[in-house]
């Protein structure tokens, strides 16, 4: 009697779908300027110019295609405008385009910083354990090994606090910008300079 069984080879490493692998900090910013490199048009702006452009560019998007509409009614308009119809919808096709582009840049942006933000957080937690630690265990003799470096997280959270603590410049006021009350002013005898008192009445006489 054969007692082997046949049993199902299994799958292949090769059929199975093999996770993606992690880039390094490097390699990614490598890529993202080598795709940076590889766009047509890049154009940073500062936050005030941004500010402007946007003001201009809250016409809807029923407004733009009708007034494309009005370029492509009459060549006197593309004359005047200098850009045909034809140009201008294909602008508008690629300013919608590049909408997702930046909805997906943003969504990444958003979940490095998030997920570097929890990095952080973990360093923090697990560096305050370390002090706290530290600073008990170095109270022993048998840990003086911990005394320079608990001293020297010491020295720097003093630092940070003092840094932290420190007033503003209050700025210097200019010589002619601080106003005061004018001094009260006495009358003065032309000669000695002195206060010249005030006359007596002179009676006047009597039976006029």
């Amino acid at each position: 009697m054969n007692t082997n069984q046949e049993t199902g080879n299994p799958p292949a490493t090769a059929d199975l779908p093999q996770p993606a692998p992690t880039l390094s900090p490097e390699a990614v910013v490598e890529q993202l300027r080598a795709t940076r490199a590889q766009i047509g048009e890049v154009a940073p702006l500062t936050t005030a110019q941004a500010k402007v452009l946007r003001r201009q560019v809250r016409t809807s998007n029923p407004i733009l295609q009708a007034s494309i509409n009005v370029i492509g009614a009459l060549d006197n308009v593309s004359q005047a405008v200098g850009q045909p119809a034809d140009g201008m919808r294909q602008l508008y096709d690629e300013a919608n385009r590049w909408t997702a582009v930046e909805d997906e840049l943003r969504g990444m942006l958003n979940g490095v910083s998030g997920a570097n933000l929890i990095r952080r957080q973990r360093i923090a937690l697990v560096a305050g354990q370390a002090y706290t630690i530290g600073s008990q265990l170095a109270r022993d003799p048998a840990n003086a090994v911990l005394v320079p470096h608990v001293q020297e997280i010491k020295r720097l959270k003093s630092f940070a606090r003092r840094k932290k603590a420190a007033p503003a410049p209050t700025p210097k006021s200019s010589a002619s910008g601080t106003s005061q009350s004018p001094a009260p002013v006495t009358p003065q005898s032309p000669a000695s300079g002195t206060p010249a008192p005030s006359a007596p009445a002179t009676p006047e006489p009597a039976g006029k």
